[in-house]
Formats: structure tokens, C-alpha cells, sequence
């Protein structure tokens, strides 16, 4: 009779090695790496995850305890992202086990159960797609509400329209009364499905010359410098390559380096895609940050724009992933788990075999030196789109110039001019 596999498990703490466990007893799905797996450990049990399944052990059998329970019907990480943590832990010298719980949603951290198809948010219900809001004039706290979600047919997480409109349990709980609301599975994201989508501009020539390169290297993996001068249009290069793999059904991974800079990019591309925008960063609420992974994770969302943890998120199918704003330091991770977003983009896209490009007006040092060796190609966007021009540039004399907080007299007075022309 042959032996039992013996399950290799990763767990969260400062060792640097996987924990050997026998085998689930009698499990009732077909054990595969990535899947969580609840173990013993010292005088309790711990939530881990299965890394691999092999015949033997360097420890004796009768030493190994049996794990107690897998926690998933299906892997939560493929075997490609199990790689790229596996290539991360090694190359930046950090415990497996904890980049590895890096890479999951809080809570399936700690061995819950996933959010997925639990009511978290809330819809209109057929009366009230039916009861006009204009006509509340006596209850404009719950006319208020009745439009918001009015804009969103499918419905909006619980957070979001506390967000939108305050405190508003009460109102809820009267609305739900009247039938008039009802709880509901929000999407992943908010996307509004009203008006018409935007109509993508006219590209400059250089624009096109960038988004026929990069094309041309969609489905195998390149890396590209789209080094643009602000109010180039590189974000508009970014959506139409976008669009074009939502339309076939692939997804994209953008990454941005601070929370400020997400929402102006979302509207943008909620606005012309008109296709699920998933939403992946710190200021959002946890029950939100796990719908937007194991969105991202089934496929769901097309689109994924997050910080960068993001680039950890499982995608099945990821064709395109953009780094905007690559030189900036907030991309690298400063505590803990030390990495670099971009640099693993890069490796990420090798795994999956797609393209990665690396956006910027002030392109890393690093990455202009990548570009002169031919790794990375270079594409340049020296004008500003459409018709705006670039700012007029003086070099002033300040060395005998009293400054206030290092800013000249003539500066201060050229910012005043600005602001009261309105600009």
C-alpha cells in the first residue's frame, strides 16, 4: 500500500521554512496547492496554506500530525501565483509563509469563509424603481438615497452609500419597510450604468506609434517605457488598450502609487469602458477589498486598479499589466514585507506571459538605464495632447532674495496672479 502524501503548508510568522502535516483524513474535495488548510500548531490550530503535496518528508511519519480541515472547495492562488510568491519570498530574503498571507484579504487570513455571495449591500426593489424621489418632498433624506441607488441598478455596498450619504440606517430600515429597498450582493464595483459612455479622442501621432508597438506585443511578454510629458495622453494609450482586452474578456492590472490618484483614473475609465472596474487599496473597507480580489479572482472584473498590493491579486486571465507613475517611491513597500510593485510587475508579466508597461513623465534612473540596454523599449511622448501647450519655464535669482518658506517675492506674486485669473 503506498504511503501518504505528506502536506508541505505555509504559515504566517519569522520562520523561513514550510510545516510538514499528514494529510487530511477523509476530506471531501481533492486537496490541491492553494488551497487554505487548518493545522495544528503548538496547543492550538492555525489557518495555513497549502504549497505542495509530496511523498516524503525529512521528519519521521510518526512525528507529523494530520492537518484537521481544508478550508476551500477550490485553490484560492494558482499555481502561477504561487510562483510569483515563491520568486518574491526568495529574492527579497522574507519568510514564505508571510508573503504568501501578504497576498490574501484579511479575513481569509484567519480561515473564514469567503464573502463571496453574502448580501453586503443594497438595491431598489420593484416598488421603488417605481416611486418617483421628486415626490418625497417631505423625506429628502430618503429622496436622496432613492437616487443614488437609483444610478446604480445593480446596488451599492453598504460602505459606499454611507459614503454617499451619511448615517442613513434609519432611513434604510424605514425604506425596507415600505418594500421600496432590499439587500442585495454588490458588485465588486461601483460602476455607474447611466448615460452614454465617453467617446474616446482623437490620438496624436505619437500616441498611435505607442499603442501600435505595444500592441504588438499583447499575448507574449515585453516590457515598455511609455515616457510621456504631462498632459501627453498617456492614460488614454493605457484605456484603449484596456478596452480592446475587456472586449475579448481579458483583464488588465493597473497599478498607481497612491490612493489620491485612483479615483480620477476610475472615472476615466468607468466612463469609457462600461465594464467592471474592481478597486484594490487601503481605504476602502475590508469587506470591499475581498469582493474586489475574488472578483479579480474569478475573472469577474475585467479591470483591476489598485496600490501596491494589488500586483499579488490573482487574475486567470491577465494580458496587460501598467505601472503608472513608475518612478515614484510609494510603490515599494517600506515595512514588513519589503518589495518593489514595480519590479515584481515586471516579473509577474514574464510568469503570465503578457506585456508591462512602465508610465511616467520623470521616468526612474533605473528604468531609463533598462531602456539604453534594450530591455525595456522606449516610447516617447515629447508633446502635450490636443491643443495644450506646455508651461512657459524662467529661471529666477533668488540667492539675495529674502525667501517665505522657500518661495521668492516674485514667485508668490506670479501664484497670486494665477489663482485670481482663476487658473
Amino acid at each position: 500500500m503506498p504511503a501518504q502524501p505528506i502536506f508541505r503548508v505555509a504559515l504566517p510568522g519569522p520562520l523561513r521554512t514550510l510545516f510538514d502535516y499528514l494529510p487530511v483524513p477523509d476530506p471531501p474535495k481533492s486537496p490541491q496547492p492553494g488551497m487554505r488548510v487548518s493545522v495544528p500548531f503548538n496547543r492550538g490550530s492555525r489557518c495555513g496554506l497549502l504549497m505542495e503535496i509530496t511523498p516524503a518528508s525529512e521528519l519521521p511519519r510518526e512525528r507529523l500530525k494530520p492537518a484537521i480541515q481544508l478550508l476551500d472547495q477550490t485553490p484560492l492562488l494558482a499555481p502561477r501565483d504561487l510562483q510569483l510568491l515563491r520568486w518574491a519570498a526568495s529574492y527579497y530574503q522574507h519568510p514564505l509563509g508571510d508573503v504568501v498571507f501578504h497576498a490574501l484579504p484579511t479575513r481569509l487570513r484567519k480561515g473564514l469563509a469567503p464573502l463571496d455571495g453574502r448580501p453586503d449591500g443594497w438595491r431598489l426593489s420593484e416598488a421603488g424603481r417605481r416611486t418617483d424621489p421628486g415626490s418625497l418632498t417631505r423625506a429628502p433624506r430618503q429622496a436622496e438615497l432613492l437616487r443614488v441607488l437609483g444610478e446604480h441598478p445593480a446596488g451599492l455596498p453598504t460602505p459606499e452609500l454611507r459614503r454617499r450619504c451619511g448615517d442613513c440606517g434609519a432611513i434604510l430600515r424605514s425604506l425596507r419597510a415600505k418594500q421600496w429597498v432590499e439587500p442585495c450582493r454588490s458588485p465588486p464595483l461601483v460602476t455607474p450604468l447611466t448615460g452614454q459612455a465617453s467617446q474616446a479622442p482623437r490620438l496624436s501621432t505619437a500616441q498611435q506609434s505607442a499603442l501600435e508597438v505595444i500592441r504588438q506585443g499583447l499575448g507574449h511578454f515585453a516590457a515598455f517605457l511609455l515616457d510621456g510629458v504631462t498632459g501627453s495622453g498617456k492614460t488614454e494609450v493605457y484605456l484603449q488598450l484596456i478596452q480592446q482586452l475587456a472586449q475579448q474578456g481579458r483583464q488588465s492590472l493597473v497599478l498607481v502609487p497612491e490612493i489620491g490618484l485612483t479615483p480620477q483614473l476610475v472615472r476615466r475609465f468607468e466612463a469609457r469602458l462600461r465594464q467592471p472596474v474592481a478597486l484594490l487599496h487601503s481605504g476602502l473597507a475590508e469587506g470591499g477589498r475581498e469582493r474586489a480580489w475574488l472578483a479579480a479572482r474569478s475573472g469577474e472584473a475585467r479591470v483591476l486598479v489598485g496600490t501596491r498590493s494589488a500586483v499579488f491579486t490573482p487574475m486567470p486571465n491577465l494580458a496587460l499589466i501598467i505601472v503608472d507613475e513608475e518612478h515614484y517611491l510609494s510603490l515599494k513597500q517600506q515595512e514588513g514585507f519589503r518589495y518593489s510593485a514595480r519590479d515584481l510587475a515586471l516579473v509577474r508579466a514574464r510568469l503570465a506571459g503578457c506585456p508591462v508597461v512602465l508610465g511616467s513623465a520623470t521616468p526612474s534612473l533605473e528604468s531609463l538605464r533598462n531602456a539604453q540596454l534594450g530591455r525595456y523599449r522606449h516610447l516617447s511622448l515629447p508633446s502635450r495632447a490636443g491643443r495644450a501647450q506646455l508651461p512657459e519655464l524662467a529661471l529666477l535669482d533668488v540667492r539675495s532674495v529674502h525667501l517665505d518658506g522657500g518661495l521668492s517675492p516674485a514667485l508668490l506674486k506670479q501664484i497670486r496672479s494665477t489663482l485670481d485669473a482663476g487658473e
